[in-house]
């Protein structure tokens, strides 16, 4: 076993009576229990964390590339009309 840090910590009683029933359920240490919970809280936070840094850096980008205005010579050469007739003309083309 690796070396322990004594925490002592505080809990509501509903937490003690859930935490004692899933300790008989499982057959885990009530302590076992604790720390997997620190350890996935610590996970999911990072996670967290990781997935918000990669969405600003996505905004940023999106954000630089908004700024820079259209590209030249880039343009829609399609109208929605133009689609739409487009469409119905495939549809009618399979149904009929």
């Amino acid at each position: 076993m690796s070396v322990m840090v004594r925490k002592q910590v505080y809990i509501k009683p509903r937490q003690d009576a859930m935490l004692k029933q899933r300790a008989v359920e499982t057959g885990v240490s009530e302590a076992e229990i604790i720390r997997q919970a620190i350890d996935h809280w610590l996970e999911e936070t990072a996670r967290q964390r990781q997935a918000e840094k990669a969405w600003e850096q996505a905004r940023t980008l999106m954000e630089e590339r908004y700024a820079q205005g259209p590209v030249e010579g880039q343009g829609r050469t399609w109208t929605r009309d133009e689609l739409y007739e487009e469409r119905l003309s495939r549809y009618d083309h399979h149904t009929g």
